[in-house]
This record gives structure tokens, C-alpha cells and sequence, in this order.
């Protein structure tokens, strides 16, 4: 009973989270200087066509009106249809969208691969060589910008060195493995820039939570009865250390999402985020507002599991 309570208290939050984020969406893209209906209605074309193209895309209403609208669109799963390419939104996210989900899920999965050796080299090294590494590496890694760590590596290894694509997704004249092979060479340079960036946070709440963990009575009466250090650190503390770390994941998708939008215009990969950057030139509002909700529902999804699965670890969260 009380999962279920606190599942539909997290799940409400979600939703109203979602709302507002789409809101603040759909007025702040109003803000953006030009004039939208440019984007529409070609000045060659008369005053009646234009009226009709203006009316065919709702923006001959009132502003709160096509808000309203908007939102009655978006309950039954329409997006809009987009000015510039006169397709559905959906359609255009969905062919993106691939191209996101793997370079965020390639850099959360490097992420964890690395930063949790690291983040226990660090809590058993406390105060030697290992731990002072390890720790300012992680503050310049949190000091850094998105553009910064991706045109230096596109500079050093793409342009430089050679070793990898200095843009796009895949080379357009492979097949079959090639193919896969092409996808992964591409993939390195903004999967890595986005790992860089976030890994810091990672390795200094592990290290943290895990110095408290070893330090706690239970840890004291494993080592009592014989187990080994190594033994302590693995099986007892460092499963306690990554419950409030399972939380930072879901905070730091967020992070990824919106490193994402930078990252793939500097890299010019084909994702949701590059989507964006060329709807804000163009004034396509459907685009943005489309993409923009479809990442924030993404990451609302991915923090409703996060607390749901912090939930199940530990049950002094559920009743609270």
C-alpha cells in the first residue's frame, strides 16, 4: 500500500512537471525575435493566401487560444505539423530520436562503467595520491563547458590526429557491419565529451557516500568476524553507497539531455538536440515545442523510475 502511495505521489509530480515545462515551452519560443509567420507564408503570396496559411497553422488566434489548443492537441498525441518541412512533428522526432537515445545511453553507460572503479579507487585511497587525482579530476570535469570539451576534442582528434569523424552519425556508403562500425567511430567523440562533463558529480557522491558507508558499525562487525577489506568495501558498504547515487543517475539524464542539444550541433549528429538547433534558426515553433517535450517527458519518465527503484532499496523512502 505504501508503493502504491508513493508511485501516484511521484507520478502526479511528474505530471505537473511536464505541464510546466511544456508551458514555459510554448510562451518562451514566442519570445524569440522574427516573425513566425514568415517561416509559414511566403511574401510573394497574396493577402487571401496568406490569411489561409496563417488560419491552416492556428497563428491568426489569440496567443492564450493557440495555447489551449495546443495543449487539447497534445492530450491526443499530436504534435503539429511543422512550417518548414509541412510533416508531422512526431514523425520528425521519431526519426531522430534513435540517434539521441544512443548517444545519451552510451555516455550514461560509460559513465557508470568508469566512474564507479574510479569513485572506490578514491574512497579506499582516502587522502593518498589516488583520492587528490581522483578529486580534481572530478572538479575540473564539473568546471567545464559543453562547446569547450567538444571543440577540443574534435580539434585534437578529428581534425588533428584523424582517429575519428569530425561530424555526422555514419558514412553514407557503407552496409551491413560497416555500417555498425561507421556508427561507433562517429559515436565516440560526443559520447565521450558528454562523459567527461558529467563523470565528476558521479565519482564525488560515490566517493563520499562510500567513506560514510565504511565507517559505519555494520562495516566494523564484518571486519570483526574476518572478512576481508575487499570484501567489506564490495558486498557490505558499497551496496548502501549507491542508493543515494541511483538518484544523481536520474538527475544527471537530465544533465545528458541538455548537454545533448550542444553537443550534437557541435558534432552535427542527427539527434533530437541538432533538431532543435536548426528549428530555432527557422522559426519552427512545432519543432521546438515538439522536441522540447518530448526530452522533458523523457526525463520525467527517467526520474519517476529513479525514485520508484530508490523506493524499493529502501523503504524509509516510501514512508516518508
Amino acid at each position: 500500500m505504501a508503493i502504491l502511495r508513493f508511485g501516484s505521489l511521484r507520478l502526479l509530480r511528474g505530471l505537473l512537471t511536464l505541464w510546466f515545462a511544456v508551458t514555459v515551452t510554448f510562451f518562451l519560443v514566442r519570445l524569440l525575435p522574427g516573425d513566425p509567420a514568415l517561416a509559414v507564408a511566403s511574401p510573394t503570396m497574396t493577402a487571401d493566401q496568406r490569411a489561409k496559411m496563417l488560419a491552416d497553422f492556428g497563428l491568426d488566434e489569440p496567443l492564450l487560444l493557440q495555447y489551449v489548443n495546443y495543449l487539447a492537441q497534445l492530450v491526443q498525441g499530436n504534435l503539429g505539423i511543422s512550417f518548414r518541412q509541412s510533416q508531422p512533428v512526431l514523425d520528425i522526432l521519431l526519426e531522430r530520436l534513435p540517434w539521441t537515445l544512443m548517444l545519451t545511453g552510451s555516455a550514461l553507460v560509460l559513465t557508470l562503467i568508469i566512474g564507479l572503479p574510479l569513485g572506490v579507487a578514491a574512497a579506499t585511497h582516502k587522502g593518498g595520491t589516488i583520492d587528490r587525482i581522483v578529486q580534481i579530476g572530478g572538479v575540473v570535469g564539473q568546471s567545464l563547458f559543453v562547446p569547450t570539451v567538444g571543440i577540443a576534442l574534435l580539434y585534437a582528434f578529428g581534425l588533428g590526429l584523424g582517429w575519428f569523424p569530425i561530424g555526422g552519425a555514419i558514412d553514407s556508403d557503407v552496409y551491413g557491419f560497416e555500417a555498425y562500425i561507421s556508427m561507433a567511430r562517429h559515436l565516440v567523440l560526443p559520447a565521450l565529451s558528454l562523459v567527461l562533463l558529467q563523470i565528476g558529480a558521479y565519482v564525488l557522491t560515490l566517493r563520499t557516500n562510500l567513506i560514510d558507508a565504511l565507517g559505519e558499525e555494520y562495516c566494523n562487525v564484518a571486519r570483526a568476524k574476518g572478512s576481508s577489506e575487499r570484501t567489506v568495501v564490495w558486498k557490505h558498504a558499497l551496496r548502501n553507497a549507491l542508493l543515494p547515487t541511483t538518484t544523481l543517475v536520474g538527475l544527471q539524464l537530465g544533465f545528458l539531455v541538455g548537454g545533448a542539444v550542444l553537443t550534437e550541433t557541435i558534432f552535427a549528429y542527427p539527434g533530437i538536440g541538432r533538431a532543435i538547433y536548426e528549428s530555432v534558426g527557422q522559426l519552427d515553433f512545432p519543432v521546438m515545442q515538439g522536441a522540447f517535450v518530448l526530452l522533458a517527458a523523457t526525463v520525467v519518465v527517467a526520474n519517476f523510475l529513479t525514485d520508484m527503484a530508490y523506493g524499493f532499496l529502501d523503504p524509509r523512502v516510501r514512508v516518508s
